[in-house]
């Protein structure tokens, strides 16, 4: 862990077969889905990782130790991730590389601007894309030596997460939801059913997020959404 009051005195060198070796990459992710890729994707190249599932836990995060990597999600239930860029950008000393994540692709622009280094579109499960994404805003000293192989290898995240995921859902979704409240929704499933290749919960998520775009009343769709995530909580418990 690069404690903020004390820099270790050994970095492991980064390799050819794990570029990342010696880094530490903090992941501000609420869908703990999205989450197990990205910490599959971090295994893989020899990173490690710590992760925050909301801006709050963030800040207590780097107030404790400063990551070599910050990767944060856009849409966070307690704010805009692009807030946290912003201060992060300015900061000195600045984390290595500055990262934002999201399903909404469109987004990017305005994380660049905020001070992001890169934008990542989920889903993210390309391990060669995820390194380079990385490293082409790493510092010399920090790169692999030599040539790396290019490979085609991909990660699919434990889908025990995909379940917490709709568990944590079907608990906003039960509460008295505001319209801000159904804007996340509709990101979150977005995001998250795309990773899941589930294009039934990432059409009625989509459909919610229109009608909340044009301010139209979407009782309909949120009860759909409610229903396909109550289906896919079922399907869980019968296996």
């Amino acid at each position: 862990m690069d404690k903020l009051d004390e820099q270790p005195r050994y970095i492991p060198a980064p390799t050819a077969q794990r570029p990342l070796l010696g880094l530490t990459v903090l992941v501000i992710e609420d869908s703990r889905f999205a989450c197990e890729a990205i910490r599959l994707l971090c295994l893989r190249s020899g990173a490690r990782i710590r992760r925050a599932d909301c801006l709050r836990a963030a800040r207590r995060h780097l107030q404790v130790y400063r990551p070599s990597v910050v990767i944060a999600d856009l849409g966070l239930p307690d704010g805009n991730g692009i807030d946290l860029i912003a201060d992060l950008a300015k900061a000195q000393p600045r984390v290595d590389v500055l990262l934002a994540i999201s399903g909404e692709s469109f987004r990017a622009a305005d994380a660049i601007a905020a001070g992001a280094d890169g934008f990542l579109a989920k889903p993210i499960k390309s391990l060669v894309q995820f390194q380079q994404s990385v490293l082409e805003f790493l510092p010399a000293d920090r790169q692999p030596p030599g040539p790396r192989e290019i490979g085609d290898e991909v990660v699919e995240p434990d889908h025990m997460a995909f379940h917490d995921d709709m568990a944590h859902i079907a608990d906003v979704l039960g509460d008295k939801t505001d319209n801000k409240t159904l804007d996340y929704v509709a990101q979150f499933l977005c995001g998250v059913a795309r990773i899941a290749h589930d294009k039934a919960l990432e059409t009625a998520a989509s459909a919610l997020a229109r009608k909340r775009a044009l301010g139209h009343p979407a009782d309909q769709e949120k009860a759909a959404v409610a229903g396909l995530v109550q289906a896919r909580l079922a399907l869980r418990m019968a296996i």
